[in-house]
């Protein structure tokens, strides 16, 4: 992750000062909770796909920083919703924004950094990638609805888990990419491969995530072990688990999902069962397939530190533990 990172680390501190800048207000709460998110941590993988897919497309202007710094804001936008969806009280070990300010400032200062990346988006001048981005909010949005109506599903399937996944996750990831890709004037088909790599990157990086919340720690992972099951999210592992457990042990999962809380033990259970049924390694295995066939998108590239930067950044997504 380092390494990939060095390559673009100028640009980097350049998008931080962005993000400052674009956090101007004369509402201090927007400031601060804005702040706040920005700057407890993260990786910032998204802004970094934006620039190395530039980079790789030979772009040499600074519109670059800025859409980095849109990406980040509709990113950022996104958790605040999330944590109050899911009634998260950590983000990236660190009390969330709405744990710290309320749910209602939570929703409002998200709602103010959507319309502040218009802005800035329009300010950039590139119709293409306004279309782009824009569309790419939309998806995000009925992801994040078609989550909803799934939760607590056990019907769930493989299929509609990863449309899912894509929707509410990758899209930002594959955005982010073809930005990089319209901004060096790249072809369609180096375009479009880009777009795929980022889908690709963005869908392991949520399995992954989705996994580590049965086998990681709070401390590691930076937010609430068990979350998912007891938001009722049914996820990769546990898929994998229903499709392959007896009819008893699906009911004794059925149970936990229907409980009002989630207690250590029902959770211990679960987990027993999705690692009796390799629920974990299928995941996993799944990530890898993911990671390897955005990798291979990339063929359509000439070797560069570019490309080799974009591939690293692929191969930390199923190596992280947080």
């Amino acid at each position: 992750m380092e390494c990939a990172l060095a390559l673009i680390e100028t640009e980097l501190k350049d998008v931080e000062l962005q993000f400052r800048k674009d956090l101007e207000s004369d509402v201090f709460l927007i400031r601060k909770v804005g702040e706040y998110v920005l700057s407890s941590g993260g990786k910032r993988i998204r802004p970094a796909l934006l620039l190395l897919s530039a980079k790789l497309c030979g772009y040499e202007g600074q519109r670059h920083i800025s859409l980095a710094s849109v990406i980040e804001f509709i990113h950022t936008a996104t958790l605040l919703h999330d944590d109050v969806v899911d009634n998260a009280s950590l983000r990236r070990g660190l009390a969330s924004a709405n744990t710290l300010w309320g749910n209602e400032a939570s929703v409002l200062v998200g709602d103010y950094l959507f319309s502040k990346s218009f802005s800035l988006m329009v300010e950039v001048g590139d119709l293409d990638i306004l279309r782009v981005i824009s569309g790419a909010t939309t998806i995000i949005a009925q992801g994040e609805v078609l989550q909803l109506v799934s939760m607590s599903d056990l019907e769930m399937t493989e299929e509609r888990y990863v449309e899912v996944v894509k929707s509410k996750t990758a899209v930002l990831l594959a955005t982010a990419c073809q930005a990089g890709a319209i901004l060096g004037k790249a072809s369609p088909e180096q375009e479009t491969a880009l777009r795929e790599f980022g889908m690709d990157l963005g869908t392991a990086f949520q399995v992954i995530d989705d996994t580590l919340d049965y086998v990681s720690s709070e401390e590691q992972f930076g937010k609430s072990i068990g979350h998912d099951l007891e938001e009722g999210k049914i996820t990769l592992p546990l898929i994998h688990t229903l499709q392959h457990c007896s009819k008893s042990e699906r009911q004794e999962i059925a149970d936990v999902i229907s409980s009002d809380t989630l207690k250590d033990e029902d959770f211990r259970k679960v987990v027993s069962l999705v690692n009796s049924y390799g629920g974990i390694e299928y995941a996993v295995q799944k990530a890898l397939d993911y990671v390897r066939r955005g990798k291979d998108r990339l063929k359509l590239f000439p070797d560069s530190p570019g490309k080799l930067a974009l591939c690293s950044l692929a191969d930390y997504v199923v190596t992280r533990r947080c």
